[in-house]
């Protein structure tokens, strides 16, 4: 009976965590390009953890290979937030 509850329990929590594991992450950010100075607001997908640190560590490489580097990474959101950011970002939302 302890082992059917056991399983019964682990199977629910797999269920309940699987959703919120699937859901799209974002960030937006501030970076810059020197000589001559440029700056971009902009929109990436994240992968992994949703949260601003994670998003730092994953934005500053993936833009230092562009030749950017991160300032900011002002939020992280859901598909919930994307749409309002599309046009502040221009040419810069999903691009990196």
């Amino acid at each position: 009976m302890k082992n059917a509850l056991l399983s019964l329990s682990i199977a629910l929590s797999i269920s309940i965590a699987a959703p919120a594991a699937a859901a799209n992450c974002y960030a937006d950010y501030k970076a810059k390009q020197d000589n001559p100075l440029r700056l971009h607001y902009g929109v990436a997908q994240v992968s992994g953890a949703c949260n601003a640190g994670a998003a730092r560590a994953e934005l500053s490489a993936r833009l230092a290979a562009q030749g950017w580097t991160l300032l900011n990474v002002l939020s992280v959101f859901g598909d919930e937030g994307l749409a309002q950011r599309r046009d502040s970002a221009g040419p810069n939302y999903l691009r990196f």
